[in-house]
């Protein structure tokens, strides 16, 4: 553009010496060549203004590109992926937890248990004890007493029998009352309150297989309950699906009658009634996908507002897979490891996205 008005600059120049030459009146050309001089400013300017118009009107509206700018995807990225702006996520490393090998018994403790003590891990709402063990064929907890907790254990692989004084050894199978212990494998989930106190062995009775599993201890609404158990099945086709609620707490509460205790009927139905205000699910989360847990459970299920909410990544895949929580680049999970998720509600939303090479087996451990 300025090289096209530089050259009508040396146009008119040469216009200008034509009419001096012939146009003895010099005034005359003078006039010529200004009117001539002024006429190409104005458009030199127009153009100007033109252009900068042009230029204001396309900024001012939105891109014409269907696409967002960078900032605006990164800002509406955020806004899609993490829903719990209010709530605090502290991962629990692997590396963090206690360990002990046995021999017959490689386990791995979450929280304080045995002869390992961490102070900073003692207990996280009504969740007192996870454990992932490892026990090896012909081998396992001899007989041992409970008192005051409401103990669950979630079979990961292999076989692991309970037995008491109620069961003699033989009469394992699925064909005995679900209050009853069998020998349980994977999906199955045994439940044991304490109460007034029991005693209980746990063996791997298998000839070859080592039984992984986890042991998961939370403390009773309150204390002296009667003995009771149950075990149940859930399905690895649901937990494909969705999360799986696995435990809920008992109709009636803390003041549940001697009716409600003996019905032993959960809130949530299809679960495993616990006592205390506590669930507990589990899913199996295909790589690249992502499954919701609603905090508290959906509806009227658990009675605290506040909550906390406990995850673990299982080691189930040879650390392949891992987890994201709440879209958090800083609340990625490798296998073993955990997290604690505090300043929840009930009603919120946890997503939890498997980001591995494998599917991710999660259980997740939502209390007041």
């Amino acid at each position: 553009m300025r090289r096209l008005f530089l050259l009508l600059s040396i146009l008119i120049a040469f216009f200008a010496t034509i009419i001096t030459l012939y146009k003895p009146n010099i005034f005359q050309t003078v006039s010529i060549t200004t009117n001539i001089a002024i006429l190409t400013l104005k458009t030199y300017l127009s153009s100007l203004t033109t252009k900068s118009n042009i230029t204001t009107t396309i900024s001012n509206h939105q891109p014409l590109s269907s696409s967002p700018p960078p900032s605006s995807m990164n800002a509406a990225k955020t806004t899609m992926s993490r829903t719990l702006h209010h709530a605090k996520i502290t991962p629990h490393l692997s590396s963090t937890r206690g360990h002990s090998d046995h021999g017959w018994l490689n386990t791995y403790h979450s929280f304080s248990f045995a002869n390992w003590y961490n102070p900073s891990y003692t207990s996280f709402g009504s969740l007192r004890v996870l454990n992932e063990d490892r026990v090896k064929p012909q081998s396992g907890f001899p007989t041992h007493p409970h008192r005051d907790f409401e103990i669950f254990s979630y079979i990961l692989s292999g076989e692991l029998t309970h037995r008491d004084s109620m069961l003699t050894k033989g009469a394992e199978g699925a064909d005995v009352s679900p209050d009853q212990f069998y020998r349980m494998k994977r999906g199955d989930v045994q439940f044991t309150t304490g109460g007034t106190g029991i005693a209980h062995s746990e063996f791997n009775e298998h000839k070859k297989d080592t039984v992984h599993f986890l042991q998961i201890w939370a403390l009773p609404w309150r204390r002296g309950l009667k003995p009771r158990y149950h075990t149940r099945h859930f399905s690895e086709e649901e937990k494909k699906k969705a999360f799986v609620t696995i435990l809920s707490p008992l109709k009636g509460g803390a003041d549940a009658t001697a009716e409600e205790e003996a019905k032993a009927e959960p809130v949530v139905e299809g679960t495993i009634p616990i006592h205390a205000d506590f669930l507990m699910g589990a899913g199996i989360i295909k790589e690249g996908n992502k499954f919701e847990w609603i905090v508290g459970g959906r509806g009227n299920v658990t009675e605290q507002n506040k909550r906390k909410v406990f995850v673990h990544l299982p080691m189930t895949k040879g650390g392949r897979a891992s987890i994201r929580l709440d879209g958090r680049d800083d609340a990625v999970l490798k296998e073993g490891d955990g997290a604690f998720i505090e300043n929840v509600n009930k009603g919120d939303k946890l997503w939890v996205e498997s980001v591995g090479e494998v599917e991710a087996e999660v259980v997740v451990l939502d209390t007041a």
